[in-house]
């Protein structure tokens, strides 16, 4: 294992280099950002699946490795701009999405950090995985410079891709389908691998009696069609509109999760909204009551819910990657774009009891189950071994359980997996590892 010495000594191999084989897991960083609750989010989700293959593992978040308080400043402006001027949001959004390289105060910015993110790392770290855009760049600069000299990846917890999540330096780019990895390659990101969503186990269908005990247990009607309405931890964008135009429709109950805004959720019952939550610890339950997760940014919600086997409609979106993840989502065929008050009855009601909204839910539990996971790819680059975790429970797969294998496995090709597949294949074999990771890793 590199000590720190190593780290900061900037007498570095070149990151193509091929890492000497290790006896077994190592010390892995995360480096998220708390920045609303995806990143976050994504970054538990890769750590747990690091430990259970036995990697040691260190969290860090980028805020705190700004200087002088920049990182908070940072988020409490990002947070205000989506709330008091979200189209100035758009503007910026664009802007730095056109942009060749970031501009000179995100350089400078992402200079500030470097000498702490190195500090940060334990001497026998082996490697450094990335869940935002600012920590990918620092990451991507250190390993260009030889300053930083084990691998580092990005682990793209959006399902569109900013120019900014793409840092030349990075050794791979691990995307949660063909989707956002077809984005990444073509914005010239290396290495790019489909690893699939690293949700939470909780996330998973209902069955038996969990549906109606759900219900009971969150006050919500027995028998009514619910749709659950979220709009992240912060409760950002045109919610009560939409919690509005649902309830217009009669076609299902609203039911709003307005995470940490409680200015919100007094006015949502102030507007005659029956249901409505602030932070809630209980997500996978309360996805069990419900029928439908309507939302408006294409987050991390919108995959627990693809794994809990809830239709997902993006309604309202907010400007930047609301918009963009809205349009992937649709692309792959996860989540229906609708894009006008009037489009939403309609909607709503093929997702509810259509053939769309089967086709969706088949192709969001398909996403989950059969996606390799992070791991492989990350282990074959540092030279790792990682441990096999616990093995499930064998039992002879029945009839019904080949049968939904085999649907969900059609309804993934026919809602438009297949396509960035197929470009992997045929543009870039040699970069874009995809394919490789996807047919032969380690299934879940």
């Amino acid at each position: 294992m590199p000590d720190r010495h190593d780290l900061l000594r900037g007498l570095a191999p070149s990151p193509s280099a091929a890492p000497a084989q290790r006896p077994g897991p190592g010390r892995i960083a995360v480096i998220s950002a708390s920045v609303g609750a995806g990143h976050d989010g994504a970054a538990a989700g890769l750590a747990d699946r690091l430990t259970a293959h036995g990697f040691a593992v260190d969290r860090h978040d980028f805020l705190d490795l700004l200087p002088a308080r920049a990182g908070r400043l940072l988020c409490g402006g990002y947070h205000r701009l989506l709330t008091w001027a979200p189209e100035g949001y758009q503007r910026i959004y664009k802007a730095t999405d056109h942009a060749a390289r970031p501009g000179a105060v995100w350089r400078t910015l992402f200079r500030s950090a470097e000498r702490r993110v190195l500090r940060t790392l334990a001497p026998d770290t082996c490697a450094v995985v990335s869940t935002y855009p600012g920590a990918s760049q620092v990451l991507g600069a250190l390993r260009r410079r030889g300053l930083l000299t084990v691998p580092a990846f990005t682990y793209l917890t959006d399902f569109s891709v900013h120019a900014l999540w793409v840092a030349p330096g990075i050794d791979a780019h691990l995307a949660v389908h063909p989707v956002p990895a077809a984005q990444a390659h073509a914005q010239g990101a290396a290495a790019v691998t489909v690893a699939g969503p690293v949700t939470d186990p909780r996330f998973v269908p209902a069955a038996g009696g969990q549906r109606a005990a759900a219900r009971s247990r969150f006050g919500l009607p027995a028998h009514a069609p619910l749709a659950l309405l979220v709009a992240g931890s912060w409760g950002v964008g045109p919610v009560r509109r939409a919690a509005a135009e649902i309830q217009q429709t009669g076609i299902a109950v609203p039911v709003v999760v307005c995470g940490r805004n409680h200015a919100l959720a007094e006015q949502l019952r102030r507007d005659g909204i029956e249901h409505v939550f602030g932070w809630v610890d209980d997500m996978p339950g309360l996805m069990h009551a419900c029928d439908v997760l309507v939302q408006n940014a294409g987050g991390l919600t919108s995959l627990e819910a693809l794994a809990a086997g809830l239709p997902v409609a993006s309604y309202r979106c907010i400007p930047g990657h609301g918009r963009t993840n809205a349009e992937a989502l649709d692309e792959a065929g996860l989540a229906a774009w609708i894009r006008g008050p009037g489009d939403l009855g309609p909607v709503l009601t093929e997702l509810l009891d259509g053939p769309r909204g089967q086709a969706q839910r088949a192709a969001g539990i398909a996403l989950h189950r059969f996606g390799p996971g992070p791991v492989p790819a990350i282990a074959a680059r540092t030279g790792s071994r990682p441990s096999p975790p616990a093995p499930p429970t064998a039992r002879r797969p029945g009839r019904r359980r080949i049968a939904l294998a085999a649907v969900t496995a059609a309804a993934t090709v026919s809602l438009g997996v297949a396509a960035p597949l197929a470009y992997a294949y045929t543009e870039a074999p040699a970069r874009f590892t995809a394919v490789a990771h996807y047919l032969d890793g380690d299934r879940r």
